[in-house]
């Protein structure tokens, strides 16, 4: 019975045994042994795979005849306005956002918590281009090896690759025609983190 009702859900789904089986994590040889009955599920991967499948795990297993009720599909967040600035500045222990060049758009859960970053310069070449957006979270710690957004001392933001190294910090640039920022001692309490960079785009 689960052999052909795993089948029969998973085909009016429209998923193949590969794209489910990358939906569970496991091989798509697993998903062809359930089908064809060489094998089963363990009970926590069954219930995820009811989950998926929008059904209960008695109606795979031919407990019970009545498929479970649908479950709301789970939508992606929906597209928010974004401030895009041209500038980040730090002062009195704040940071101030300048230059206003209106609204993009991304599909975030907490849209007030992120701004665009028009990219200036060429030090993070070639993967990020001079007037590029970055999509950046606001947030005043970055983990070892993020992308961020930071400010040293009385300049402009900018943005580069955060590096951890013993009691010191690196600002790293992709373009090697640059060389990266090495920060440590009381020059620390001079850095501000503007927010973690999740994604760029090609805008300008």
């Amino acid at each position: 019975m689960f052999p052909q009702r795993l089948k029969q859900l998973r085909k009016e789904m429209g998923l193949s045994q590969k794209s489910l089986s990358e939906h569970l994590g496991v091989t798509q040889q697993a998903v062809g042994k359930w089908e064809t009955g060489r094998s089963s599920p363990d009970p926590a991967t069954l219930a995820r795979l009811a989950e998926l499948l929008e059904t209960s795990a008695d109606y795979l297993l031919g407990i019970s005849e009545q498929p479970a009720e649908p479950a709301a599909p789970s939508l992606p967040y929906g597209e928010s306005p974004i401030p895009v600035i041209g500038t980040v500045r730090a002062g009195y222990g704040s940071l101030a956002f300048e230059e206003d060049y209106g609204v993009e758009y991304a599909c975030v859960k907490d849209p007030e918590s992120y701004f665009y970053l028009v990219v200036k310069g060429d030090s993070m070449e070639p993967r990020i281009q001079d007037g590029d957006l970055a999509l950046v979270h606001r947030q005043p710690t970055l983990e070892n090896g993020d992308l961020g957004v930071m400010v040293f001392g009385e300049g402009e933001g900018t943005l580069k690759k955060y590096i951890q190294r013993g009691n010191a910090v690196i600002l790293q640039p992709f373009n090697p025609a640059y060389e990266e920022k090495v920060i440590r001692g009381e020059e620390l309490n001079q850095l501000f983190i503007a927010g973690k960079v999740v994604e760029t785009r090609a805008k300008w």
